[in-house]
């Protein structure tokens, strides 16, 4: 009866960070449409060195997940 009541716990604790997940990538999403809250007449090197940083974290974060990059196999 424990191990089941703990593989509750464990799903109910993955399905939460699932929800997370799920509200964080819509907020990105969103941003991303708004084009991250910049007007094409206002676009320096700053914003790209920015949008750069964050493609470069939410590759570490896709490249864990598929096993790529340097979490290939």
């Amino acid at each position: 009866m424990t191990c089941r009541r703990n593989n509750d716990k464990a799903l109910d604790a993955f399905i939460a960070a699932k929800a997370e997940i799920d509200t964080i990538l819509e907020r990105l999403n969103a941003l991303s449409a708004d084009h991250f809250e910049t007007h094409p007449d206002e676009i320096h090197w700053g914003h790209v060195g920015t949008l750069k940083h964050y493609a470069g974290l939410l590759r570490q974060i896709t490249d864990s997940a598929f096993k790529e990059g340097e979490h290939a196999a």
